[in-house]
């Protein structure tokens, strides 16, 4: 909802203020303002001008050189191509250094030869149409017919510069999709007294009650209906301050029959409508649901087809109107429109929202009409338009109007419990105090009961009352209170720890996917699964989408090779994905399965390779400070290379498999390149956790460095030498690095070479080379126990 601030004045005195308060108070109220602009913003540096000569171009046939006087003293000359000129009109002159709307920059030059210190505008090029100045002509300079002074900034000259600010209206507020609705939020924010007018028609052109026959039938849909005739309709261009007022409003203006309907609807926020008496019916109007079979041509020249879900606006043959969303197409004005009846109605909203979905037609009027409206609005809107009408001197006023009621005028009440909303805001008024604010609403009393005004529909309890209090009390003054029971909202531990893998895994450069937990039986062939493994009985879906989403899976493996395999067929040359699974093994009949959390890594590329997938592997469980498992050589794991594999134990436990899928498996998916894969228990991994982190101070002795290189049999894991290692020299043990594994012809057969670097240190004092000798002779020492020796 748009609104004009120039309008806004009319009902509300405020005082000069930057928009930047305004708007943030007014949002600080409960109107929230989404931006606001000025009309005009983008016309700078140029003014009204006069022209005082004209003269053909010595070189063109259609250009003229003309002489402005734009005020500042000595005349401009430019160039123009305009033919509707001639000596004495007053246009607008873009200067040069000038712009216009659209970012067109305006500097002067020459045009055949001759200087040309600027432009003459046209009104599209100010960024107008014909609607907001009906007399200009479209295909030519913009002669102003304004009162104005030469080197006026043309914005001003013309009205174009009032401010429009765009409020969000949320759809419990329908009193607030109004000027007035709106200026009595403004004016209860700032506490300044709000303005209404009361609207007074003369009329005295005799009675219209025989001119119309006015009836409700179907009254569930159509609480009031009411109507007024106008005769001697003069149609013609609206005055320049009600077009001002709807082109900031977002409304084109057309005439001043249509117009003054439009501009009733944006300051009372009712809809309205006018009809051509002549395409009546014997003068009867009837509210009514429309019958099977009925259709109406409506104002867009569509054929509707109605039902008798719709509510129609009918004479006694046929809808004339789709009530509450449009009229027909002989409910217009026309040119030779004589006598109108303008209507005013307050239809049911679900009805209203209803028809124009179905009918695919939402406008303005069933915008509103579908938030509910408040049925005391109807006569008050329709005497306006008549008061419009007689100051526009569009017509002749009827006397008397028809009216149709079926509603219950009477306000809802509601009892101001002072104590209860204070403990509710957490604050501290008085009685007098809320009733103040709650005045300023329009709300009235008796005693303590709140008589909540009928265009507050939204106002049914007292925590709305306390709403009310609380936006204009000041949110910013109710103070901070904790929620009881000290509820603070953060991450758990578990919630914690998935969440530093999902860092770390995006740090190592994997990328996270995630699939559907539901597979095909047939994706445990693809990926090797024996027969008879356990991991075949899965938890079967009672009503699958198909049988590729029959089963829940047991495994992750499946979901992770479909991934990399439309990766691979896409041609992505180089891939590295995870994902946090959830695997569902099955328990007894009458018990849910076990859902166990798997971390699974997938990659093929020129970077992928064991060594690659069992660092990532090692990093992560280093991040989460998970230690002391085992990783051995595995030739087991169907899925897997038999000589590409490892299983991971820990405390005992098996902790998750790193290697190469098996080529068969590769190939069964379609990838012709080596795939690596990784699985990671993150159920076991969190119980395995240290949580707390233990400062480790900087070392203040040096470190003693040694290398040994070690001969012992092929098959010996070098991870079992580290612990051997490791055990052996004990605290001392800073770290060890493998730096060397050697097999050729200095080595005999079925032999191998092994060389680490170790680096010792104490945190006591500075090793000697005694203690250092006496630690090494002690790992020699179980390393012969253990068949290996010190190379020679």
């Amino acid at each position: 909802m748009n609104l004009s601030m120039r309008w806004l004045k009319e009902f509300v005195e405020l005082d000069e203020m930057p928009m930047r308060t305004f708007t943030e108070a007014v949002t600080m109220s409960g109107s929230k303002v989404e931006g606001w602009e000025v009309e005009g913003s983008e016309i700078n540096n140029v003014v009204v001008g006069k022209v005082l000569s004209l003269e053909r171009h010595p070189d063109s046939d259609h250009l003229w050189i003309t002489k402005i006087d734009v005020g500042s003293g000595e005349p401009l000359q430019i160039v123009t191509g305009a033919q509707n000129l001639k000596v004495g009109d007053v246009v607008p002159v873009a200067l040069n250094n000038s712009t216009l709307p659209g970012g067109k920059k305006i500097k002067k030059g020459k045009l055949r030869g001759v200087e040309s210190n600027g432009m003459l505008c046209s009104l599209g090029e100010l960024g107008l149409t014909k609607h907001d100045f009906p007399y200009a002509i479209e295909d030519g300079i913009f002669v102003l017919q304004e009162d104005c002074k030469l080197g006026q900034p043309i914005c001003e000259a013309l009205g174009f510069n009032d401010t429009k600010v765009e409020f969000e209206i949320t759809s419990n507020r329908p009193d607030c999709f109004s000027v007035i609705g709106l200026a009595r939020e403004v004016a209860a924010t700032f506490d300044k007294p709000l303005k209404l007018h009361k609207p007074i028609v003369k009329g005295g052109h005799g009675s219209c009650k025989d001119m119309l026959d006015v009836k409700v039938e179907a009254t569930d849909l159509c609480s009031v209906y009411s109507a007024r005739v106008v005769k001697n309709v003069r149609v013609k261009p609206s005055p320049r301050w009600m077009r001002e007022r709807l082109r900031a409003m977002g409304v084109r203006p057309i005439n001043n029959i249509v117009d003054i309907t439009n501009y009733v609807m944006l300051e009372y926020g009712q809809p309205m409508h006018s009809f051509d008496l002549r395409f009546i019916k014997d003068n009867k109007i009837r509210v009514r649901r429309a019958k099977d079979g009925e259709s109406i041509t409506t104002l867009d020249g569509v054929e509707r087809k109605l039902t008798t879900k719709n509510l129609v606006i009918a004479d006694s043959e046929k809808p004339i109107a789709i009530a509450g969303v449009m009229g027909g197409e002989y409910s217009g004005i026309m040119d030779d429109t004589t006598t109108i009846v303008f209507e005013s109605a307050c239809f049911d909203g679900a009805s209203v929202r209803t028809t124009a979905r179905d009918l695919g037609m939402r406008t303005d009027a069933s915008s509103r009409y579908e938030k509910g409206l408040d049925p005391n609005n109807c006569l008050p809107a329709l005497e306006r338009a008549c008061e419009l009408v007689e100051l526009l001197d569009a017509g002749d006023v009827m006397d008397d109007y028809m009216i149709d009621r079926h509603y219950d005028s009477e306000r809802r009440k509601i009892y101001l419990d002072v104590d209860w909303i204070n403990r509710f805001l957490d604050i501290h008024l008085t009685a007098d105090e809320m009733k103040t604010i709650l005045k300023k609403l329009d709300c009235e009393f008796e005693g303590n009961l709140i008589l909540v005004p009928t265009f507050r529909p939204d106002l049914e309890h007292k925590a709305d009352i306390a709403e009310e209090i609380a936006r204009f009390y000041g949110y910013n003054k109710i103070p901070g209170t904790p929620l009881p029971g000290g509820a603070q909202g953060k991450y758990s531990d578990w919630q914690k720890f998935k969440r530093t893998i999902n860092d770390t895994m995006l740090a190592l450069g994997a990328s996270e996917i995630m699939t559907y937990s539901f597979i095909s039986p047939k994706y445990y062939d693809k990926i090797r699964m024996p027969a008879d493994s356990p991991l075949r009985k899965s938890i079967t879906i009672s009503n699958p989408l198909g049988e590729d989403t029959s089963i829940m899976r047991t495994t992750a493996l499946p979901s992770m090779m479909e991934v990399l395999a439309r990766n691979y067929n896409n041609r992505n040359e180089a891939v590295c994905l995870f994902e946090l699974a959830s695997e569902y093994i099955p328990t007894t009949e009458d018990k849910l399965p076990e859902e166990k959390n798997t971390l699974i890594v997938g990659m093929y590329g020129n970077q992928a390779d064991f060594f690659t997938a069992k660092g990532m592997a090692e990093q992560l469980l280093e991040k989460l400070s998970v230690s002391g498992y085992e990783i051995e050589a595995s030739s087991d794991e169907y899925s897997y290379h038999p000589g590409r594999c490892a299983v991971l134990t820990l405390d005992g436990e098996r902790l998750g498999v790193i290697g190469e899928i098996h080529p068969k498996t590769a190939e069964n998916y379609g990838i012709a390149e080596r795939v690596y894969c990784f699985t990671l228990d993150v159920d076991l991994m969190f119980r395995h956790a240290k949580a707390e982190k233990t400062y480790i101070p900087l070392p203040k002795f040096p470190a003693v460095t040694r290398d040994l290189a070690l001969l012992c049999n092929e098959d010996i894991p070098v991870l079992k030498l580290e612990k051997i290692i490791a055990k052996a020299a004990g605290s001392l043990l800073e770290k060890i690095r493998l730096f060397d594994v050697y097999q050729g012809e200095q080595i005999e057969t079925g032999k191998k070479s092994v060389a680490f670097s170790l680096v010792l240190r104490s945190s006591d004092n500075t090793l000697t080379e005694e203690h250092t000798a006496s630690v090494m002779k002690k790992i020699m020492k179980e390393l012969e126990k253990a068949g290996i020796s010190l190379r020679s």
